[in-house]
């Protein structure tokens, strides 16, 4: 509180006052160098460069912000429910962290309002603003620590806009976001059941690997197909959004895969074809005798 009230009537001399101010109402405190909160509103799209001539934009606070939130977040709701299995927490702590509650989150404390992108860009109708509330949590850390970004997502997120014990009970269709998915890219994707056996109080287990274009992209395991097809699907959904490698090998698959099967058409019709005009020839010296 004492820190809060110092930076204000510091920043009663600066020019830029208003910006700080600005991000004082989301964050509740002060930012120390508003730099970085500035880059994490940068959406790709801007081509906003920085004086050495690199691309400045809010990629990689975002990268940096995805695997703190995933911390805190999992440091909160393991402590919020005790004696609760890691299926259950690694799903509640999905359900939060998922782009559909970011973005919803962000239009809630706006930072849409604040976020900058190219109206050429298409990216306003996905999770641009969910991304922003990821950069927005790197920033904090960056500029604040971890500390920090737990306060701000406890006392200014939890507190005012999630329910947790009701978002533990809310139901999300992994399966379905992937197949969605897959079907907007016009990709390949198959579940299969790879292992059955018992855990240790003899309850059936169930391990499923999901292929995307025939690449292993997630294992999951559950007390049901469907839970551990959950698992899976959840795993191969973080793995497109944060592996650039895999992303390339999926699109690389697709390709060879679409080849293969184009030029097994091909070899298919042409068999066809060659067995039509050996029918016809057959029937022509038939009649000829």
């Amino acid at each position: 509180m004492l820190r809060n009230q110092i930076d204000k009537i510091r920043l009663l001399f600066r020019k830029d006052r208003e910006s700080y101010f600005c991000f004082y109402k989301i964050l509740g405190f002060f930012p120390r160098n508003i730099r970085f909160y500035q880059q994490a509103l940068l959406h790709k799209s801007t081509s906003v460069r920085s004086e050495k001539g690199r691309p400045l934009n809010n990629e990689r606070l975002e990268f940096l912000g995805d695997a703190i939130l995933d911390a805190i977040v999992g440091d909160i709701v393991y402590k919020h429910f005790e004696g609760r299995r890691e299926g259950f927490l690694t799903n509640t702590r999905s359900k939060i962290v998922q782009r559909e509650t970011l973005n919803k989150l962000a239009v809630e404390i706006g930072l849409d309002k604040l976020v900058k992108y190219s109206t050429r860009s298409s990216s306003h109708n996905s999770y641009m603003y969910g991304n922003a509330f990821e950069a927005l949590i790197g920033a904090i850390y960056l500029d604040q620590g971890y500390e920090r970004c737990k306060q701000f997502m406890e006392e200014k997120i939890l507190k005012n806009y999630i329910d947790l014990d009701k978002m533990s009970r809310k139901e999300v269709n992994f399966k379905s976001k992937l197949i969605e998915w897959s079907q907007k890219n016009k990709m390949e994707v198959s579940f299969e059941l790879i292992e059955q056996s018992l855990d240790r109080d003899y309850n059936p287990m169930f391990h499923t690997e999901v292929l995307i274009e025939n690449l292993p992209a997630g294992t999951g395991t559950g007390y049901s197909k469907k839970e551990s097809q959950q698992n899976a699907a959840q795993m191969a959904l973080k793995k497109i959004k944060n592996d650039g490698n895999f992303k390339t090998a999926i699109e690389t698959a697709k390709v060879q895969n679409h080849m293969i099967e184009e030029n097994t058409a091909a070899e298919e019709n042409a068999t066809d074809a060659t067995e039509k005009l050996s029918e016809a020839d057959s029937h022509t010296l038939a009649l000829n005798n």
